[in-house]
């Protein structure tokens, strides 16, 4: 929060800057939309070059489906020196969806995961499908970004009939919408259900693996120490 504290002009989208608003008391502050991060980014590299302190403002974490490549991107196209001899440029860490997510589902995550977007935005969908197929062929948890938005409605159905190729109806399934904001939704079902769950932009979805359990309200993918030590005390 000192970052945001200290800067001079924050950037970001309009909902992310909103939900910064109490660090951001008394600064100047420049919004943009959903689809416009290459406009952003230019506002906040113009005005960084220019001397003043930006901060660009993301949900979650800024590296993870974020701002900060876009950043950098755009500087090295455009041959912006960085570090001590130009521009000071820190990535802050923050709190990705994927685990804010699984801390809500409980331990979904507890072995090998990929995380996949499904927005083809800027991916070809055969692309982000090929990496659906592979993830569920390798037995990996699979987080699924992006499921749906008002312009994109069969993506999401598309993703789990690839994955339900190689996992079983009755896979555990978690559904986490705007985790840790108002209007939080966490709900538990079966990759044979999830396509009725009610998912959008702000919707992180986990299929868990062939391991993977409920228990009670909780949905938890075992690392296998019970296996290997058999749970006994010592």
């Amino acid at each position: 929060m000192a970052a945001l504290e200290d800067c001079q002009v924050a950037v970001g989208y309009k909902v992310y800057l909103a939900q910064a608003q109490r660090w951001l008391a008394g600064k100047r502050t420049i919004s943009r939309g959903m689809t416009q991060e290459l406009e952003r980014a230019e506002l906040a590299l113009e005005l960084a070059l220019a001397g003043e302190r930006v901060a660009v403002v993301s949900g979650g974490d800024p590296g993870i489906y974020a701002m900060a490549a876009v950043v950098f991107e755009l500087a090295r196209s455009r041959g912006v020196t960085l570090g001590a001899e130009g521009l000071a440029v820190e990535v802050i860490p923050g709190v990705p969806a994927v685990a804010a997510a699984a801390a809500l589902l409980g331990a979904p995550l507890s072995h090998d995961f990929a995380c996949i977007s499904l927005s083809d935005r800027l991916t070809p969908w055969e692309e982000i499908e090929r990496r659906l197929e592979l993830a569920a062929r390798a037995e990996l948890v699979i987080a699924l970004y992006n499921p749906k938005s008002r312009g994109r409605s069969w993506q999401y159905g598309r993703a789990l009939e690839v994955i339900g190729r190689h996992r079983a109806g009755e896979t555990p399934v978690g559904v986490v919408s705007r985790a840790g904001r108002e209007g939080q939704r966490v709900e538990v079902t079966t990759l044979a259900q999830a396509g009725r769950a009610e998912v959008d932009m702000q919707t992180l979805v986990i299929v868990g693996n062939s391991r993977s359990f409920t228990w009670g309200d909780f949905m938890v993918t075992p690392r296998g120490y019970l296996d290997k030590y058999g749970g006994k005390e010592d």
